[in-house]
């Protein structure tokens, strides 16, 4: 777009207004242009009233010129103990470096009001930033130092930023602005290799090839003044004892920043590192004034709420008085000391004010979609000579425009990007990320956006593609000593440790599990298991405590007999309904369009992995002539809509009609505006369907749906009425599926068997939950959070006004909104006017079921066109709102809900970049239920990204298993736990769809128990975690690709293979041969190799004698006892062990191919 700047400069009055003016009176969408032209000639220091707007100004800035720097505001605030981000920052300590290196060309830095007011340590960016790259001569603990002083935390799985991982000579890092952490291999005090490696698998990537700049992850170093002065003060200051006493000692802890105006003097602001001849220019100035009092002001409300909440016992404020805020006069005089002229940009002023300049710049009316008045804008543009030009976001949205241009006789001509002035006499086309245009009649200038058409608010920001976050399943075998644990031979123990253990040179490790003790008042029993047999032993969900069994007493092969005869009805059950839906006609969608393609290339966000993967799940679900029935779980905000949209979307394609079934008329309005604003551009109608349409308004849905020209229906349970008839429906997609009773789901049943079903839920109710991992409904899960999520600070305590009123302010003074939910419409009103009364500033409105269809629907829009700051409300909420403004969530009596209510009532704040507060409070006065403080604790623990599949199980905890599928099921869940009774069930519709009922158990174990040392070493792989989980994947392995993989992972993680290593993944390769012969043991016991069962037919034993001579076959235990070679050169003085490690191990796999393969006939 710098080509429009070119336009812009040429014009006398702007370049006059540029040099002289003190205030600039232009609209909004000219600031980037207007700023890029001026910071031709001079450095800018642009300040803006709040984070949000900084960004979206950088953002476009970039496109116009070549030297702009972020100089972000720390999230929190001075008295709140918590740290600022590590990469806001790093990225402030980037751009401090940057202006004190200098750069060809001027640099524009932007901050909001609330980085330009705050005083940072002098020191930061005093040394240089030291760098790594290949065959650079560094020292590992040189750098693992460096990497501890500059405040990076040390793990021993790099995962999220700001992390680093030390393993024998390679060194992973998380650096704070990265998209992908990096693994250091070093050789000797020399940097060999430096790749890239994915998060999620911790697999290597693409080499690194330029240098890479360490930045700290966090402005406050520790130096030895630093802890000397936190040593002293001390014990000054009683409250601040913990955070002093350990920066005495060198640590870094959460929210010492807040205590750097009593521990460090020399403090500067960002004015103060502007290169000479710099300007300031203030973007809304009146707003920024009164923003720097509410900060000021705001800051200290939390510091009086602080003071109250530690009266009843809550940790007291910090005693930090002087803070490093400036207020207005003093952020003046800084910039006036520093030798820097101020100017400010305002969309408004007036006539009288003799140093205000009014440019005839003009903003472009909203249309809102209307193409026929823009098509007329443009066409009245080209007819004045003026250049016209018109952005949008996408290669492939500017094609569609192109052709809806041509098709109404306009001159269009497609650019890459518009680089030089634009000719008269057409439109020119060109991709742009600049969210708004503007008309000028002196300069003949007419921009025009995408998003002044569609009035959506298209977030074309890549925000570049982060990392995929590591899958969090449920991680298989995260134990604490005391954890519950099933094994499925000796039935539900107690975990105590891990523990390596040697015996004749063989080192191996075990997992030890107590169990209840065989003889009254003795110790329990305790059994260890090697840990190759681990995929025998799983956590154990269920009840609250279950009884643990006692070794041999029969008490679990009951419990497991009762369980597996339950399952077995079960199973025949689920089989009759899933043959049902397979054998039923449905309908094969044809493969994606270039329409398709179109439509997912305008999405704005990145998607995650695990949503890509899911939407190619239910494409292919949808093309195979059966219906589907697949059910997404993703936690509250991951990204469930868009996947329905494009299924819809491909359903729409092949001439069916689509049903959204969503539990409220508030998800109604959202879905339908969402899908709408989707699908602008294409021709295909949505409609929604609930009780705030008027009669009338139903009437005419109604007709549209028979005869075929509404395309996509959204409705609350209205849809399901008899007077609800489709033309030809081809997909129904339920939204928010754990909302809805089972008359709505049989009703749905009725269209089940020919429809293509799509289920969406945040916290499955267990029976879904069940259904799916059984296997009946595809299930896909999405346990990756959207770029840019942080997870939600959640606050669980008793009710108090001063915190009430402090989260308010903190939230507008970041422009942002908060639900406030008080569930009871009598009273609501009084909650309401409480509010008002204590932030008399805030505009307040009430929102709940009792209202009109009208009166609700004018609240929630209005929430949601940010009319107003705070909405008082009942759970009306609870599922589905999307209003990514909202951040701060406080709940009165919370003790009072249930846990998914919780979860789902979270989930609606926090889906913006800003950082998002949860208060969950309880009244001070009265006593919590057992049952509600376990729910609160359960909310206040389970605080990360994704965790609603984690408090899906926990629920099932809480309430006990019971209503998985139906009564009888509880009882057996709570004696053989969750995971084995999933297994039982998994298995037991395998064997009907096998045709084969077995009766007894299939025994999985396979016992190998060899003279070869076999173990992953602490030093190899330090961490417990991490070698349980390659334990228990290797304990899983199939075949020999699946040992390969995971050697190709070892190698690539931890470097080189140690000896024991390779010989345990030898072990593995040849348990899985073993395993699928139907062996459960492989002992060798003196000079034999015991093999059980292996049945030998007469010429196999023949062979065996003739193979193996000595060699024993026992017919009654089928078991085979073959003679171990001893080595040549054998001599009884020579007691050298038998046969070396590797050697045996080969040995035993060609004997155990030798002796069950086919015979050959003659």
């Amino acid at each position: 777009m710098r080509g429009l700047i070119s336009a812009i400069e040429i014009n006398p009055e702007i370049a006059e207004a540029l040099n002289h003016s003190p205030k600039i009176i232009a609209p909004n969408p000219s600031y980037p242009f207007l700023l890029a032209t001026r910071a031709k000639e001079k450095p800018l220091l642009v300040i803006t009233s709040s984070s949000r707007s900084a960004e979206d100004l950088a953002h476009e800035l970039r496109e116009l010129h070549d030297h702009v720097l972020e100089f972000p505001a720390w999230e929190t605030l001075p008295h709140e103990r918590l740290s600022p981000r590590s990469d806001t920052v790093a990225r402030r300590a980037a751009t401090l470096h940057s202006l004190k290196e200098g750069h060809h060309l001027h640099p524009i830095v932007i901050t909001p009001v609330r980085g330009a007011i705050h005083r940072f340590i002098s020191a930061i960016s005093a040394n240089p930033l030291r760098t790594l790259e290949i065959g650079q001569e560094l020292s590992l603990t040189d750098l693992v130092e460096h990497l501890a002083t500059s405040a990076y935390t040390r793990t021993d799985l790099v995962e999220r930023r700001g992390e680093f991982a030390v393993r024998g000579g390679i060194v992973d890092v998380f650096f704070p602005l990265a998209l992908h952490p990096v693994r250091i291999d070093f050789f000797g005090d020399e940097i060999e290799d430096i790749k890239y490696f994915d998060v999620a698998d911790q697999r290597t990537q693409t080499p690194v090839t330029e240098k890479i700049e360490i930045l700290p992850c966090r402005e406050f170093t520790l130096t030895p003044e630093i802890q000397a002065r936190a040593a002293e003060l001390q014990n000054k200051y009683p409250s601040a004892s913990e955070i002093l006493g350990k920066i005495a000692e060198g640590i870094s802890c959460d929210g010492m920043e807040s205590l750097i105006p009593m521990l460090i003097e020399e403090l500067e602001t960002i004015g103060s590192r502007m290169p000479e001849q710099s300007e300031v220019f203030f973007i809304d100035d009146e707003r920024i004034k009164s923003r720097t009092a509410d900060l000021i002001a705001t800051n200290n409300e939390f510091f009086q709420a602080a003071w109250s909440s530690a009266a009843i016992g809550a940790a007291a404020p910090l005693p930090v008085e002087a803070t490093t805020y400036l207020d207005w006069e003093e952020l003046h005089e800084v910039i006036l000391q520093a030798g820097l002229l101020t100017r400010s940009l305002n969309s408004f002023g007036s006539d009288l004010d003799q140093s205000a300049a009014f440019l005839d710049l003009v903003a472009i009316e909203p249309m809102r979609g209307d193409s026929e008045r823009a098509i007329e804008l443009l066409r009245q543009g080209i007819a004045s000579h003026h250049s016209v030009i018109f952005s949008a976001s996408g290669h492939g949205m500017i094609e569609r425009y192109a052709g809806i241009f041509r098709s109404a006789d306009l001159p269009v001509q497609i650019m890459q990007e518009l680089s030089a002035a634009p000719r008269k006499g057409a439109i020119h086309l060109c991709q742009s990320t600049i969210a708004h245009g503007f008309s000028s009649e002196d300069c003949g200038v007419l921009f025009v956006t995408e998003r002044d058409l569609s009035g959506s608010k298209s977030s074309g920001r890549d925000s570049a593609k982060m990392p995929s976050k590591r899958k969090q399943a449920v991680d298989p075998l995260e134990l604490k000593a005391g954890d519950f644990i099933v094994h499925e031979q000796h039935g539900i123990g107690r975990y105590i440790e891990m523990t390596a253990r040697t015996v004749n040179n063989v080192t191996r490790e075990y997992l030890i599990i107590e169990y209840a003790s065989a003889k009254r008042g003795q110790p329990g029993d305790r059994i260890f298991v090697p840990t190759d047999s681990l995929e025998q032993v799983s956590k154990y969900i269920g009840g609250e405590s279950p009884t643990v069994h006692r070794i041999g007493s029969g008490e679990w092969q009951k419990a497991k007999g009762r369980a597996r005869k339950a399952v077995k009805a079960i199973a025949g059950e689920l089989i009759r309904l899933y043959a049902a839906r397979t054998s039923a006609p449905g309908f094969a969608f044809s493969p994606d369009t270039p329409w398709q393609r179109e439509l997912e290339d305008a999405f704005s966000y990145i998607e995650t992995p695990d949503q890509l993967s899911t939407i190619e799940d239910v494409k292919q679900d949808m093309e195979r002539p059966y219906p589907m029935d697949r059910i997404i779980c993703g936690d509250v905000g991951y990204g469930k809509t868009e996947i329905a949209i494009r299924a819809a979307f491909k359903a729409v394609q092949d001439g069916k009609q689509v049903a959204v079934l969503v539990p409220t008329t508030l998800l109604v309005q959202q879905h339908t505006k969402t899908f709408a604003e989707r699908y602008a551009g294409f021709p295909i109608k949505v409609v929604g369907l609930s009780r705030f349409n008027s009669a009338k308004e139903t009437r005419t849905i109604l007709d549209e749906t028979v005869n075929g020209s509404a395309d996509v229906i959204i409705g609350t349970h209205r849809l399901l009425s008899q007077d609800v008839l489709f033309k030809d429906l081809g997909l129904v997609i339920v939204d928010e599926e754990q909302r809805f009773g089972v008359e709505q789901k049989e009703s749905l049943k009725k269209l089940r068997t020919t429809v293509d079903v799509l289920a969406m839920s945040a916290t499955p109710i267990p029976r879904t939950l069940e259904m799916a991992v059984t296997g009946i409904r595809e299930m896909s899960t999405i346990t990756t959070p959207p770029e840019e999520r942080h997870p939600i600070l959640t606050y669980v305590g008793p009710t108090d006004d001063a915190q009430i009123k402090a989260a308010i302010h903190r939230e507008l003074l970041r422009d942002g909104q908060i639900f406030y939910l008080h569930n009871r419409v009598e009273s609501i009103d009084r909650a309401a006017t409480k509010i008002q009364e204590l932030v008399p500033e805030a505009r307040i409105r009430v929102a709940h079921g009792q209202m009109s269809e009208g009166a609700l629907e004018d609240v929630i829009l209005a929430f949601w066109n940010r009319d107003f700051d705070v909405l008082v409300c009942t759970t009306i909420v609870e599922s589905g709102l999307d209003i990514a403004n909202a951040n701060t969530l406080i709940v009165e009596r919370a003790d009072n809900f249930g846990l998914s209510q919780l979860h789902q009532l979270r989930g609606r704040v926090g889906r913006g970049r800003e950082r998002a507060y949860a208060y969950f409070l309880y009244p001070a006065d009265q006593p919590l239920s057992e049952v509600a403080l376990d729910r609160l604790k359960t909310i206040a623990t389970n605080t990360d990204l994704g965790a609603g599949m984690r408090v899906a199980l926990k629920d099932l905890e809480i309430r006990g298993a019971g209503n998985l599928l139906g009564g009888e099921q509880s009882g057996h869940i709570a004696d053989v736990g969750f995971d084995l009774y999933m297994r039982m069930v998994g298995d037991a519709v395998h064997d009907y769809k096998a045709g084969i009922i077995a009766t007894d158990e299939k025994n999985h174990e396979c016992k190998v128990e060899l003279p070869v040392n076999a173990h992953l070493s602490a030093d190899y792989v330090p961490g417990e975690r991490l070698r349980l989980d390659l334990y228990r994947r290797l304990a899983d392995v199939a075949t020999q690709s699946d040992v390969d993989a995971i050697e190709g992972e070892l190698v690539d993680r931890f470097g080189p293979l140690p000896e024991e290593a390779q010989v345990l993944l030898k072990v593995a390769a040849l348990r899985a041969q073993a395993k699928a012969l139907g062996v459960t043991e492989l002992v060798s016991t003196g000079k034999f190799l015991r093999i059980t069962p292996l049945p030998l037919p007469e010429s196999k034993q023949l062979r065996l004698t003739r193979l193996y001579p000595g060699s024993l076959y026992k017919n009654a235990t089928e078991s085979v006892m073959v003679t171990i070679p001893k080595p040549s050169g054998w001599s009884p003085s020579n007691l050298s062990p038998q046969m070396g490690d590797t050697s045996l191990l080969v040995w035993i796999s060609t004997a155990l191919e030798e002796l069950s393969t086919k015979e050959r006939k003659p």
